[in-house]
């Protein structure tokens, strides 16, 4: 009984010591790709209506996404601003003037992160830094 018992003992300890090295072999996932995925699935169930599965929007009625000239590094702050608390009046796009109404969605300041580096980092768009909550957090409605 007592050859049982140390048996088992030993075996406990060598599975802990398994999943011990198992778990330090873990490697998290890139956070900016993590991000992503997370405002992918943002995107579908709030973007998509509008803007398309591909980002390409509805000409002259709800302007794209995908390689736009109003999502640069010097907009990033307004393109934040307009996820976070919506926009009404116009902007401009890739040269075509919109004029139409992107309502409050009410996304938390996490979501609005992640369907931003969805958004920056598809169809073409590229940004070279995340969008962090943190970031979103300090973007007010002026």
């Amino acid at each position: 009984m007592e050859k049982i018992i140390i048996l088992s003992c030993i075996g406990l300890m060598l599975m802990g010591f398994t999943f011990r090295t198992e778990t330090a072999r873990y490697t998290p996932q890139d956070p900016l790709k993590e991000s992503m995925e997370r405002g992918s699935v943002v995107y579908t169930d709030y973007c998509i209506q509008c803007h398309l599965g591909k980002g390409e929007g509805v000409s002259g009625t709800f302007p794209p996404l995908a390689q736009s000239d109003w999502l640069t590094k010097d907009n990033i702050t307004n393109a934040i601003r307009v996820v976070k608390y919506g926009q009404t009046g116009e902007i401009t796009v890739n040269g075509t003037t919109y004029n139409g109404v992107m309502a409050d969605l009410g996304l938390y300041e996490d979501e609005v992160a992640d369907v931003m580096n969805y958004i920056l980092n598809s169809w073409g768009n590229t940004h070279d830094q995340i969008i962090t909550e943190a970031q979103v957090k300090k973007v007010t409605k002026e």
